[in-house]
């Protein structure tokens, strides 16, 4: 297993020592062993939590640059991807994990104390809620998240965190195009401009990725975030 991560990310032109190899692995039992208890993922085969959890989060990391010191919102990182594995790779980062469940954020600060990882701020909000908190709203240089939602949505709950001249990052399947024509709309109207989209293929799988980068060009209107759900059921159109 250890050979496949290197060998992945080595594909990706991403260079990864023993310290972080052994927190990868760390990390992969603690998942293991908490999601017999909380619902946290369904990929628990050992090569698959490598290349679908691991190899996958850390991927952006060949299209995107983060600078040093680049603060980081994972918005609904469910059991921490892709925020651990990124902040695994790139200790300088000030990362945040947003969930909505408590579960997930009581495993969330068992592994980051596991880990030894510094710096990482786990926190227990909806991200309807979260982008509406004075203390996180517009307060990062980047917003990632690989949660399961359309780009209007996922533009509501993301771009309200991020700084102007920031940027969210999503990652999406490999067709983005409908999504985006869908999205335009909403992307604009929260202070988002479409500045690229990245294709990856994860190395020793058949997963192609698109990263979407939305780049934070003015302030998100007050009403946005709205109130819980209504994103959802209501996307800017």
């Amino acid at each position: 297993m250890d050979k496949l991560l290197v060998d992945s990310l080595k594909e990706l032109n991403i260079n990864i020592n023993e310290k972080q190899i052994e927190q990868f692995f760390c990390y992969k039992d603690i998942l293991i062993e908490w999601n017999k208890k909380v619902n946290l993922t369904a990929i628990t085969e050992e090569r698959e939590i490598v290349i679908k959890h691991f190899v996958d989060s850390v991927s952006v990391l060949n299209k995107v640059d983060i600078p040093l010191n680049a603060s980081i919102i994972d918005v609904g990182t469910g059991a921490g991807f892709p925020g651990i594995p990124l902040k695994i790779m790139r200790s300088d980062l000030e990362v945040t994990l947003l969930d909505s469940l408590n579960k997930r954020v009581e495993f969330l600060n068992h592994s980051c104390q596991q880990l030894q990882l510094e710096h990482v701020n786990n926190i227990h909000l909806r991200a309807e809620d979260g982008g509406q908190n004075p203390l996180l709203r517009e307060k990062f240089d980047f917003c990632v998240s690989r949660a399961v939602a359309n780009l209007s949505v996922l533009s509501e709950y993301c771009l309200p965190f991020i700084k102007i001249g920031g940027s969210f990052v999503a990652l999406k399947g490999p067709d983005v195009t409908e999504e985006l024509g869908e999205g335009k709309k909403a992307i604009f109207e929260l202070g988002g401009r479409v500045k690229k989209v990245e294709k990856i293929e994860i190395p020793n799988s058949d997963i192609v990725h698109s990263v979407v980068i939305i780049e934070k060009v003015s302030k998100t209107p007050k009403n946005y975030p709205r109130k819980a759900g209504t994103a959802t059921k209501n996307p800017i159109k």
